[in-house]
């Protein structure tokens, strides 16, 4: 059975057998059985192959990491625990958002505290001109969840939905002068999620309360996690379902 994973990692990224087999040093016969029969590299080569295709060993070979070993990779990815959103510092977003270099994506419903950042659009727009893939999802303002949301944070029921509008005319001159893509969701939103290359902050949300409020995981991608890995996989499939604002 071939290994789909990593055939579309090494297709997304432009490589072929002789390329793998050259950085690994085997023969290229190999690379093809790891490819089209499904065969387990040994460590030394999976963790090549992961840093060449910027994916996880877990995700490229989900049963190939001990569960011990897995324990303790998935509890190395947190970073950093915050009891509450407000209480990250300044520093942690700037840092972030200045060393992204490949991908920025944020899952929101409003994200308000964003545009605080007088400089946040320039940022973007310089980043989408640079070549970071820069996506952007926010709540779709005409939806039921986001009318449900703001019921449940006690905000009322047509607040959130504002505020959502409100950030969607902030971002528009972004997609409208570069790259960056924005699109809406409607999906009940577990965590809102920004990731900035292999570095990632999870709000999680609480019932009652408000995501300023609620905690926040600060997780670094290591191959061999599933933490890490597992966010992002939810991103992208909340950005398949997501379509265009309604300007």
């Amino acid at each position: 059975m071939p290994n789909q994973r990593l055939r579309d990692a090494l297709l997304r990224n432009g490589l072929n057998f002789d390329h793998v087999a050259k950085a690994a040093g085997v023969d290229p016969k190999t690379v093809e059985r790891w490819t089209t029969q499904d065969r387990t590299p040994y460590p030394r080569h999976r963790h090549i192959l992961a840093s060449m295709l910027r994916e996880t060993e877990t995700y490229l070979w989900p049963n190939a990491v001990a569960a011990s070993a897995k324990k303790e990779i998935n509890d190395s990815e947190v970073v950093q625990v915050y009891a509450h959103r407000h209480s990250i510092p300044q520093d942690v977003w700037t840092h972030l958002l200045d060393q992204a270099k490949l991908n920025i994506s944020i899952l929101i419903y409003a994200g308000m505290f964003l545009l605080d950042n007088p400089g946040l659009l320039k940022t973007l727009r310089r980043k989408a001109d640079e070549g970071v893939k820069i996506r952007l999802l926010l709540g779709d303002p005409a939806s039921r969840e986001v009318a449900r949301r703001g019921e449940e944070e006690g905000i009322g029921k047509g607040t959130l939905a504002a505020k959502i509008r409100n950030a969607l005319t902030f971002f528009k001159p972004l997609a409208d002068g570069s790259t960056a893509e924005i699109r809406c969701h409607k999906t009940t939103l577990y965590n809102s999620i920004y990731r900035f290359d292999d570095e990632m902050l999870v709000n999680t949300h609480v019932h009652g309360f408000v995501a300023a409020h609620a905690p926040v995981l600060h997780l670094r991608r290591l191959s061999g996690g599933d933490l890490f890995e597992t966010y992002a996989e939810s991103f992208q499939g909340v950005w398949d379902d997501a379509k265009p604002p309604k300007w």
